[in-house]
């Protein structure tokens, strides 16, 4: 029997698998609603030509999101804005947001060579902080009630102890596959956020894994589920589920809480992702009838890639030389599909429609006139 005390170090976390049933009919008629949305997100995934554009925009908005719930907040904008920036222009929350983004796509990258391991959460977790890190040797940070200041949860402590605790998380994972693997990763996930293995960037680590688990039980082909959009909507209620496992073993609130932004989250992820499609077929057509002799397909997939453009980043697609570039991209400000602005010394060619429809809820875009 475990004995939980919030002010004294949680070593006696259960193990996995919990004790409790925790795929009861109600989780499982929820499990297939969360299915069925993650389904018809990784169809329309495949919709995009270029599937860098969902993977250099979507990623970025549960980076801006999931750190958002770390109270590091920054802008869709500045993050697009600085994606590719390698000065030190972006402010101290944009860069470590970006790094978060680096984070997912070294993951995601990694899923081809090994499976999700110990191994995998400390690389992740290295690449959010941008220093190494390794398995905290030290006492976990004490939790605290924000509006009391009063202590609600400590983690355990003692490296031997959350290194014998990681690897049990790591067997749930790969052994337990009779349990739905939706239900999986909302109990994976509860134990990694208790299990704390990290000195910081254990909550923003824990949501990485969460996106690299289903990718590699095939439920997404990439990282474009916007999973802390959800979250962080029902901030409170996300650490108060969290906690209720934890004093009242409540996981079946906990789980359902964990599919319903499954669910919502692949909605709304979904909808975004045929927009995007629409807007590239009306932004084709357009070009096509505006500038018929600077129209191509490429063209219109490359300033889809990302909201920002910059001329290097038209010549690294290979469809033309830097001056060329240049004039295209001017072209494309001409007949209003881009607006050149200046960032520093270089010029940054925007794309506002698109930038919208990943930032905006609306289910339309405004039309370029005909």
């Amino acid at each position: 029997m475990s004995t939980f005390r919030p002010d004294k170090p949680f070593n006696d976390l259960p193990l996995l698998p919990p004790a409790k049933e925790i795929e009861t009919n109600r989780i499982l008629k929820d499990c297939i609603g969360a299915h069925r949305a993650l389904a018809h997100l990784k169809q329309a995934g495949r919709l995009i030509p270029n599937q860098n554009a969902l993977i250099n925009t979507i990623p970025m908005l549960e980076a801006q999101s999931s750190s958002a719930i770390e109270n590091i907040v920054t802008t869709a904008d500045a993050l697009f804005r600085h994606a590719d920036d390698t000065s030190t222009a972006a402010d101290a929350a944009t860069k470590e947001t970006l790094r978060y983004r680096t984070a997912l796509r070294a993951g995601y990258e990694n899923l081809s060579q090994r499976p999700l391991s110990t191994r995998t959460a400390i690389e992740v977790c290295s690449a959010i902080r941008g220093v190494d890190t390794d398995i905290r040797r030290t006492p976990g940070t004490a939790l605290t009630n924000q509006a009391t200041g009063e202590v609600i949860y400590t983690p355990p402590e003692g490296e031997p102890k959350l290194r014998d605790l990681m690897q049990n998380w790591e067997r749930f994972i790969h052994e337990q596959e009779q349990i739905d693997p939706l239900v999986r990763m909302a109990v994976m996930h509860y134990q990694f956020e208790a299990i704390h293995p990290f000195t910081d960037g254990n909550g923003r680590t824990g949501r990485i894994m969460n996106l690299l688990f289903l990718i590699e039980h095939d439920l997404l082909e990439i990282p474009v589920l916007y999973l802390s959009r959800y979250i962080i909507q029902h901030k409170d209620d996300y650490y108060r589920r969290l906690l209720e496992v934890t004093t009242q073993d409540a996981w079946e609130p906990w789980i359902l809480f964990m599919l319903e932004a499954i669910e919502q989250t692949a909605t709304w992820t979904n909808a975004r992702i045929l927009l995007i499609r629409q807007l590239q077929q009306h932004t084709a057509e357009f070009i096509r009838a505006r500038k018929p002799n600077l129209y191509s397909a490429e063209l219109t997939d490359a300033i889809f890639i990302q909201p920002y453009c910059r001329i290097g980043n038209l010549v690294d697609t290979g469809l033309v030389k830097r001056e060329t570039a240049s004039k295209y991209l001017k072209q494309l400000c001409e007949i209003g599909v881009l607006e050149e602005i200046k960032a520093g010394r270089n010029k940054l060619f925007v794309h506002p429609k698109f930038i919208k429809v990943l930032t905006q809820d609306a289910d339309a875009f405004t039309e370029y006139p005909r």
